[in-house]
């Protein structure tokens, strides 16, 4: 499954269907600090990781800016900063280079104006304080974001229940189960419509009845 594909898919797909693969896979997915929100919401966020450190100063920030490629996300780590890191000005020229969107572990400002750009933004805070332009960090280097390690050229995939990394062979295996349970969702949505009750397609009995005796089980949908 290329790139092209894997994108595609998952803009049919929401995070809740992807992590919900990652467990029938019984695998561990990378999940972003749920902190970390998106500033305006009803986008979704499918790119490759254009990674970057900083700290209370957003020179590299530009750096990364001009060197991403279009469809990569701008993966800020922060490393605590408490001063706004990016504003108004980047996302408006994230959007005019094609940038599939940002994801900024640290404080941003301008959000007003931000929303009115349509990128997909992601921040853990707000801050009007900008930091400085003094010193110049790392870029594409392995970076942590929201307690979990993204390395350059990884999947970022949001919406706004929120984000999952994944490396690209990793992200194929789990969208076709994703797939699945989103069929299975709406499923179980067409039946309750009809008037049949949740409970009726759950094993819910027989898997109490394990638990409550000690026992191996799982709670299943019975359609």
């Amino acid at each position: 499954m290329d790139f092209d594909e894997i994108r595609r898919r998952l803009s049919r797909l929401d995070t809740a269907c992807v992590c919900d693969g990652y467990k029938a896979l019984e695998r561990s997915v990378r999940a972003v600090d749920p902190a970390i929100r998106p500033v305006t919401s009803g986008l979704r966020l499918i790119g490759r990781a254009h990674t970057l450190t900083c700290h209370e100063d957003f020179l590299t920030v530009i750096v990364a800016l001009r060197d991403a490629l279009p469809g990569e996300v701008l993966v800020i780590d922060s490393q605590g900063s408490r001063k706004a890191l990016t504003g108004e000005l980047f996302p408006t020229e994230a959007r005019r280079k094609g940038l599939a969107g940002i994801v900024n572990d640290g404080p941003c400002r301008d959000t007003a104006a931000i929303r009115q750009q349509q990128l997909p933004y992601y921040a853990r805070s707000v801050n009007p304080v900008a930091g400085a332009t003094d010193r110049i960090f790392e870029t594409q280097v392995p970076v942590s974001c929201g307690g979990v390690t993204v390395h350059p050229g990884e999947i970022v995939f949001g919406d706004d229940d929120g984000l999952i990394v994944a490396a690209e062979d990793e992200i194929a295996e789990v969208i076709p189960v994703a797939e699945e349970v989103q069929r299975k969702e709406a499923r179980l949505l067409a039946e309750m419509d009809k008037g049949v009750s949740l409970v009726e397609m759950l094993n819910l009995d027989e898997h109490c009845g394990k638990i409550r005796a000690g026992q191996e089980s799982k709670l299943k949908f019975l359609v």
